[in-house]
Formats: C-alpha cells, structure tokens, sequence
C-alpha cells in the first residue's frame, strides 16, 4: 500500500485516535500504523493503552535550585515574547513529568507561558500526526518516540541549525558537544542532520540484592551463565521463605515478554534477523537463549507469566527476587523513604554473553549487545506560530541546569555527560529518595552496552503480536509442548512471510 504523504498522515492519526478511543484493537492500530511506515521504540510499545508510572519523582531542595546566570538570560532574552503561550504534548516521561513540575520558573523569567500536555503515548502520535499534516501550530515541541523520526524529520528543525542561525537566541554555554554521542546517533540523527534532542533513555541494567548474594557467598554475575547459576541457587535456598532467584516481565502476548526474549536471543550469540532479512529467532543461537529463558522461568514466582514491567518492578520492591535483568527506572524507587527494600538492591553493568553478532549480521538496522534500549527525543515543530519562544524554552528545557535537575528530581539517566558529573548528582549517590547511586553504571552502559531492536514499521507488530503471543502459549503450556524449536518456527513462518509480502 503506498500512501502520499498527506493521505499518509491522514492514515495514522485517524489510526492513533481509533485506538485511542477503543475504536480499533490494538494489533489493528499496529498493523495500520506499520503499513503506513510508522513503528515504535522499544518500552514505548508497552506504553500503548497505559500511562507511565511515576516512581518516586520528588522535587528537593537541589532539584529547586536556580540558575542564576541562566535566569538573567532568560530576562534578557525574552522581551519580544511577553505573553506568548507555547504547548507542548509527551508522554509521561521522567523529565517531562520534572519539566512540568519546573515550568512555572521558566514563566516567571520569561513571561512566556508553557502549557505541558501529558498523554498517553497513542494520543502523542495522533496529535503530532494531526498538527504535522495541516501544518497547524498547534504544538510548539514534540515528543517523538525514536522510530517516528524518519516520519517527522522533516517537519521538525534542526536544533544545532538553528542555534546558529539565531546567534541573538542562542543559549550561552549550550555546548552541543555535552550529549551523550551514542544517545545522538541513536536517538537524534536522521540523514545527517538532528531532529530534536535526546530526552529519555530507559535501558537494561543488571541489578542484586547484594545482602542476599553476600548470605550465600555469591559473586554478582557478569555471564547468562554465572547469571543463572546464582538464580537456582536462591531459588533452591529461599524458596521456602517466599523469595526466588529472579523474576520476569512474562506476560503472555505483551510486549514486554518480547523484551526479556530479546535479551537472552542477544545473549546466546544470536539476533532476530539475520542480513538476509529473514527471521533467526529459530537459528542454533535463539533456540538456545529462548531455552535459557524457560529455565529462568522455573526460577522465578509463577505470576511472572502474567507480569509486565510493573509487575517485576513489584516483584523487587516486595522481597520476591534477588536478581533482575531489567531497566534501569526500577532502581530509584526501590530506594524510595517508604521502600522493603531500602538500600539493598545494587545496579552493574548486564550480563553479557561471550559474543555478539554485529550490525551487519543482523537485519533492519537492529544492534544485538546487552543493554537493551529504548528512548526518545524532544523536537522543535517547523511549523510553531510561536518559534522562536518555543526555542527559548526547548533549549532552557535540554539546557545542562534543566536536565540535571530533572535527573535530581527521580534519578533518571541523563542526556548530557556533564548531568553524570554534576556535584549535585554525584552528592545523591547515596541511598535514599531519587538515588542516583546506579548512574554511573548506567552510563556505561550507555557507552559500551547500547542494543536496539530492528528499525521497521512492521516491527511493532511483529513485537506485540506474533512473538510474545506465541512465546506465551510456550511458556504456559498453551501449546509446543514445551519445545522452543517449535514455538520458534511458527514465529518464523508468520514473520518471514509477512516480510516478503511488504517487500521489505
């Protein structure tokens, strides 16, 4: 199906509002948006339907703390836009939920008010797709989710462009240089050139009940295999005492079960595609990380087939595990004032298998390593009545200041390499509400770990139906027969066709 672009975008936001008003399902809403050339990230596809959960953002006295020299450019630039208003619309991410939170200083320096639209992630793709197509302005920024890129880099404005262009509003001290330069050419660039800014990056980190693994005189793992020997371990040490070696984000036909399958498929040496655009899943490699899993899964409570995310974040916060593979967000709230688990849980580098298959032998642009990821950008909108406001704030929003304080707010992953280094930031590695004591793992997996799944629209159905579906009548016995080489053809039969009928 071809579409012009007009029609195109006519198509996915009349798509993304079906869904949002339980119009169509949403495999339908999936299977619409891929044939339109739209995809979604990994986390963000669980997010469909959902709203993210805050845990434990909190506002301290550091995450209040002003800039001053950032404020009086703020005064000083500011004068022509005096009572503008500019909106922007995001999912509930960590830094927009901070952002709003902080907005209101901005307003007072400025006088430009900023009204923050916080919706579920189906509504953003419909309302940027709506405001896109007419050219309307109706939003001043954009969230963008990394696989919308390609569909709106051309109606968004090159920041690093435009900072030039605008020496009279540039932002002193915006040093380009300070973002992470994997977060960038992962997240931000599209033919050369940057569509927004890197804004959210949740990745997979390993993480311990270090009191548990010191009772049992376990070393924490750096292998699937060191990884699941310390699993059974605990599993056959305090079973009895209601706690499991590990727990998983299992449930049947989510995507999240795609994410943990992912993982060990990368793990074992494997990938999804191979170069020659067929599905690997069920190759020597991924019958052996899916293998891997169903082990996992003995070793972990038996409501983790039915647990996404949430739920495994639960699992932790309960005393259930002692060991997770997951991402990163989880860490800060397991420290949180009122947390069973205050100041046990340790954060390291994942887990990572002997070998790991390159780009080029993989398929669809997908990098196999062991920090899974997935992430965002914020975008400044071409066709913005209030441009050069709406850039004063972008940048004070991506500014070193901003960003920093938005990691302060909760103790999420930054942008900017200076946000790691930060007094502020490095003075909260401590246990306690917003810790950032896993920050500087985090970013080193960032800098060494990054993995991304296949850049494709189909992708998202594929991620959300075909796989985690019949994953899951593996994984509860709904069908295969236990046999992971069975469950994987059948994947495979589904994928490979439907490839070769989009003539991909």
């Amino acid at each position: 199906m071809s579409f012009r672009d007009h029609d195109k975008k006519t198509f996915i936001a009349d798509a993304a509002r079906d869904f949002a008003a339980r119009r169509i399902s949403k495999r339908d809403f999936l299977k619409k948006t891929a044939m339109a050339g739209v995809g979604f990230s990994a986390f963000n596809l669980g997010l469909l339907g959902n709203v993210r959960r805050d845990r434990g953002i909190t506002l301290g006295e550091e995450a209040m703390a002003q800039d001053a020299d950032i404020t009086k450019w703020l005064k000083d630039v500011s004068g022509p836009f005096k009572g503008t208003k500019i909106r922007y619309t995001s999912e509930a991410t960590p830094p927009t939920v901070v952002l709003d939170k902080l907005k209101g200083e901005f307003t007072e320096a400025t006088g430009i008010e900023v009204e923050i639209e916080i919706v579920p992630l189906e509504q953003v793709l419909a309302k940027a797709t709506q405001d896109v197509q007419g050219q309307l302005g109706s939003y001043d920024l954009y969230y963008l989710d990394q696989s919308w890129v390609a569909t709106f880099a051309q109606d968004t404005v090159d920041p690093i462009a435009y900072y030039k262009d605008k020496p009279d509003l540039a932002m002193p001290g915006m040093d380009w240089d300070d973002f992470s330069k994997p977060l960038v050419e992962g997240l931000a660039m599209y033919d050369g050139h940057w569509a927004g800014i890197p804004f959210d990056i949740p990745i997979m980190t390993t993480m311990y009940r270090k009191d548990i693994l010191e009772k049992h005189k376990i070393a924490p793992p750096n292998t699937p295999e060191e990884f699941m020997a310390a699993v059974k371990l605990i599993t056959e040490a305090e079973k009895a005492n209601g706690m499991y070696g590990t727990g998983l984000q299992a449930k049947s036909g989510h995507y999240s079960l795609e994410c943990d399958w992912t993982q060990v498929v990368w793990n074992a040496g494997g990938s999804i595609f191979g170069p020659d655009k067929k599905f690997k899943g069920n190759d020597e490699a991924g019958i052996a990380g899916l293998q891997y899993y169903q082990e996992l899964l003995k070793n972990a409570p038996p409501e983790s087939t039915n647990s996404t995310w949430d739920g495994q974040w639960q699992m932790g916060a309960s005393g259930q595990v002692a060991l997770i593979n997951s991402w990163d967000e989880f860490f800060p709230g397991w420290d949180a004032a009122d947390s069973k688990v205050k100041g046990l849980w340790e954060a390291k580098r994942p887990i990572r298998g002997p070998k790991y298959r390159t780009p080029a032998e993989a398929g669809f642009g997908e990098i196999p390593n062991a920090g899974h990821q997935g992430g965002s950008i914020l975008g400044l909108s071409k066709y913005s009545k209030n441009l050069d406001a709406a850039w004063i704030f972008m940048q004070w929003a991506c500014s070193k200041d901003i960003m920093t304080r938005c990691t302060l707010g909760g103790g999420f992953a930054p942008m900017r390499l200076s946000s790691f280094a930060d007094p502020r930031v490095k003075a909260k590695e401590v246990v306690g509400p917003g810790t950032t004591r896993h920050l500087p793992v985090v970013k080193e997996i960032i800098d060494n770990d990054m993995a991304s799944e296949p850049d494709m629209p189909l992708w998202a159905g594929f991620s959300n139906n075909e796989i985690p579906v019949n994953l899951g009548k593996l994984l509860t016995g709904q069908d295969f027969g236990g046999d992971a080489k069975k469950c994987m053809d059948t994947i495979a039969s589904a994928i490979d066709a439907a490839v070769a009928e989009a003539g991909l």
